[in-house]
């Protein structure tokens, strides 16, 4: 049973990446801890997703969501609506790579960054250790670990 609960998030979680038309893709409420270690709260636009296994989103360096991934990357990304509920803990990891940047950038990001190459363009992976997911139509819950790794710290560079 629990198979296919994490099969229906992980079919949510695919539908809402990237850019749909007329405003971004689906969203997702990104919590880290900032500097003073105070729960930080931000919704971010999913770029990629594999299910519920990874994410990735964007960010300009600038944001705070990078220099908090640097202060502790251990973190939670939620998903929810009236219908569901998925609930992910793991790890965040920022990527620079031109080829990952250049696989998530969409149109509406030339509002801040001037294209996929921008030295501030970064792109945010959050991979993803247990779960907690609630789907409304059949009362289906499911809970788990995805795989058990230790916290690295992440590998960040600031200017």
């Amino acid at each position: 049973m629990s198979d296919s609960i994490i099969k229906k998030a992980s079919d949510i979680i695919n539908a809402k990446t990237g850019y749909i038309g007329g405003g971004m893709g689906g969203y997702a409420v990104v919590a880290l801890h900032d500097e003073s270690g105070y729960p930080a709260l931000t919704t971010v636009t999913i770029s990629s997703a594999d299910g519920i296994n990874w994410l990735m989103f964007n960010a300009h360096s600038g944001r705070n969501t990078i220099k908090r991934i640097a202060f502790n990357n251990r973190g939670s990304v939620c998903i929810s609506s009236s219908e569901y509920h998925i609930s992910m803990m793991g790890t965040f990891e920022v990527l620079t790579d031109l080829e990952t940047k250049k696989a998530n950038f969409f149109e509406p990001m030339y509002g801040y960054l001037s294209g996929a190459d921008d030295p501030n363009h970064n792109v945010i992976r959050f991979n993803t250790e247990s779960y907690n997911i609630h789907l409304a139509e059949n009362d289906e819950s499911a809970q788990g670990t995805l795989l058990k790794t230790t916290a690295a710290p992440a590998t960040v560079i600031l200017d």
